[in-house]
């Protein structure tokens, strides 16, 4: 009997060693599983939004990458980025998902324990340009002189679509009308419902409204600005200061889930996620991972370039929201992310 009871304890304490080797709770059985998960490091992690846009995130998420790492993701969405800087601030957050604007805010308005960006997840917007009919044809010229459902202003994707259209030669004050006025999760219906003649749309309301027939798809905005970082994963210097190794493997984790998009099919990427999206028929969540696929969405590493950062900081100068430009060193650092890569 003692000899069993030994042999047990040997097998339940080998399978807890594997919890930092690559196993995870979903490779043992009852209470032994619970145990396990119960011994992962948890991580809170403050999302923007919901979005298939994060796509590899949720690879990680779903293929038990963080697990692997020995981390328990607890998953919060913040509808916003002033919101998850808000968290991270607190402490509410260990760690923020949002655009790297906010940090750049936040440093800014001298904040004593900055918020530091420590991984890149896409390098394109993510928004639209939605016409009421077909049009294959469709330059951005066809904007003038018509009334487009825009977004807020300061907000990121309203900043990107000026940009775009400055670069175009377009004036967005003088050459059309923006009507900034509706939520942004409401310009869709708004659209739907006879306003405007173009809206800019995030997915999935983009392909819901054209598989309702009430919009077309006629232009990526993400294409035409070239490669922003649209989104980053942040955290406040003294956390990432305190927590090297935490974070070390969370971006590993992510790494891998940027591996796995670069390297399987949009079909595949969806089947995936699908989980995480389960009021989105799987058709409509193909759709939509082609589409980011096909505009290269996802860089292939999570390291946040300086080029990256000064075209940020191009696009919030134009926009009139940039008081003084900050420098790349103070609130970027890639030795994260460069780990990841050939961890």
């Amino acid at each position: 009997m003692k000899k069993k009871l030994i042999l047990l304890t040997m097998v339940t304490l080998a399978g807890f060693s594997l919890i930092g080797c690559n196993a995870k709770p979903s490779d043992f059985d009852g209470d032994e599983k619970q145990t396990a998960y119960e011994k992962l490091q948890e991580v809170t992690l403050n999302e923007v939004a919901h979005s298939i846009f994060y796509a590899p995130q949720y690879v990680a998420i779903e293929e038990g990458y963080f697990e692997e790492e020995g981390i328990r993701l607890n998953l919060v969405t913040g509808f916003g980025a002033d919101k998850v800087l808000t968290a991270l601030i607190s402490g509410e957050a260990d760690i923020g998902f949002m655009g790297a604007e906010s940090t750049i805010y936040a440093y800014q308005e001298g904040a004593a324990d900055p918020v530091v960006n420590f991984a890149q997840l896409t390098s394109r917007a993510g928004n639209f340009v939605v016409a009421r009919e077909a049009d294959p044809d469709f330059t951005w010229e066809d904007l003038i002189g018509k009334e487009v459902l825009g977004g807020r202003k300061g907000g990121m994707p309203e900043m990107v679509f000026e940009y775009v259209l400055k670069e175009k030669g377009i004036d967005p004050q003088k050459d059309l009308k923006i009507n900034q006025s509706i939520d942004f999760g409401s310009t869709a219906a708004a659209f739907s419902g006879g306003q405007g003649d173009y809206t800019i749309e995030f997915e999935p309301s983009a392909t819901i409204l054209e598989k309702e027939g009430n919009g077309y798809v006629v232009a990526s905005v993400g294409t035409e600005s070239g490669y922003v970082p649209y989104t980053s994963y942040s955290a406040k210097k003294s956390y990432l200061e305190a927590n090297t190794e935490l974070i070390q493997r969370f971006t590993n984790a992510l790494q891998k889930g940027m591996d796995y998009v670069q390297t399987h099919t949009p079909q595949e990427i969806a089947s995936v996620i699908a989980p995480q999206f389960a009021e989105t028929d799987e058709d409509t969540i193909v759709t939509i991972v082609e589409r980011y696929y096909e505009q290269e969405t996802w860089k292939s590493n999570l390291i946040f370039e300086q080029d990256s950062f000064d075209l940020l900081q191009d696009i919030l100068e134009s926009a009139g929201e940039l008081e003084e430009r900050v420098p790349y060193e103070e609130i970027i650092t890639t030795e994260y992310a460069k780990k990841s890569v050939t961890s």
